[in-house]
């Protein structure tokens, strides 16, 4: 197994090699498209056929925005985690997709990247759904492991041999500290996916926004203490942001 690292648009892509194919382990940007091609067939000098299995840890742009486009170009299958749903749902869903492309584009503007087209579509179509420990099929050394919280469906991938995990938007490394990311949907089943991966006590992980990194406990315990008891969502924040506003108009 050799695992590439590749700085995406506005995240971390992670595309393992394998002689019998190429797993990629989210879904990335829409805007990767391209730079993942490149790095396929010119770096790695395999085909684009080569790509066999995505798995989208969950649906925001940087991890679900260039799945669907990448099956149709490679034919690759498409696996994420089983849901009853989808998470866009309905009309709010519909603006929290927006919202979500929106502040995507925000994130590339302050890391000064070029504007880029990131519509994807709301609604994943996976060939595969993964339950919490089941095996990635042809890739059989890497586990699917539940972690919900950041959303409803959040999955991790765990490498046994390596003793090492993919834990995507788990935690996000700022200034050298890590911290939670936002937003967080599930605040009761965020604490306990966190305490999942540090009761694993793996050598390291594997971040969407951080690299490799290695946890301590007093890092472990960090992230614990700062965790939300309550939903950090957009909605929250701008209503949040909103009786602030209006406190102050008032006095």
């Amino acid at each position: 197994m050799k695992l590439h690292q590749l700085k995406g648009y506005i995240q971390s892509i992670y595309l393992v090699e394998y002689p019998q194919g190429l797993l990629l382990l989210d879904g990335c940007c829409r805007a990767d498209i391209d730079e993942l091609k490149r790095y396929i067939t010119h770096e790695l000098q395999r085909p684009f056929s080569d790509l066999k299995l995505i798995v989208v840890t969950h649906m925001h742009p940087d991890h679900a925005g260039a799945a669907h486009k990448l099956r149709d170009l490679t034919g690759c299958k498409i696996a994420s985690g089983k849901t009853t749903r989808h998470w866009y749902r309905g009309l709010n869903g519909r603006l929290l997709h927006l919202t979500d492309i929106l502040l995507a584009a925000w994130v590339a503007g302050r890391l000064g990247k070029p504007k880029k087209n990131l519509w994807y579509s709301p609604h994943l179509k996976p060939d595969i759904e993964l339950e919490d420990g089941d095996i990635l099929p042809d890739f059989t050394e890497w586990t699917s492991v539940s972690t919900p919280g950041h959303t409803d469906r959040d999955i991790s991938l765990l490498h046994r041999p390596s003793h090492r995990m993919y834990v995507a938007d788990l935690m996000v490394k700022v200034k050298k500290r890590f911290i939670p990311p936002f937003p967080v949907f599930h605040p009761n089943q965020y604490r306990a996916s966190l305490q999942k991966v540090r009761d694993m006590q793996l050598k390291a992980l594997w971040l969407a926004h951080g690299g490799e990194v290695s946890l301590s406990e007093n890092e472990y315990a960090h992230l614990s203490t700062v965790a939300p008891r309550l939903p950090q969502t957009p909605w929250r924040a701008t209503k949040i942001k909103a009786k602030l506003w209006l406190r102050s108009r008032k006095s």
